[in-house]
């Protein structure tokens, strides 16, 4: 509800309705609501997150990161899931690493 009201006051690509989504993603992961996180994710935040904040904001990676989890944690996952999840992870690994440094 509140990531509907922020979408509608603020718009999709604003930062703070990608940071609350994002908040809506880790609960969706925890919740394993499987379907709906990469739903969320894959069609509204990722590529609002990818053009308003960059590939490289922390925002966008840990909606990676969790899109990466529920490819993975899925019990319907197939050989295909896990190795986009795997890539996805490596991905986010490496960005991480560039942009807050190793010891991150």
């Amino acid at each position: 509800e509140i990531y509907a009201r922020r979408v509608a006051t603020l718009g999709v690509s604003h930062e703070e309705t990608i940071r609350i989504g994002c908040n809506v993603s880790v609960s969706l992961l925890a919740l394993k609501r499987w379907d709906d996180l990469k739903s969320l994710v894959c069609d509204q935040l990722l590529p609002a997150a990818q053009t308003s904040l960059g590939a490289d904001h922390n925002v966008t990676l840990t909606l990676n990161q969790n899109l990466a989890a529920a490819l993975d944690l899925d019990p319907k996952r197939t050989r295909v899931d896990l190795l986009e999840a795997e890539s996805i992870m490596q991905d986010v690994v490496q960005r991480r690493r560039r942009v807050f440094g190793p010891a991150h």
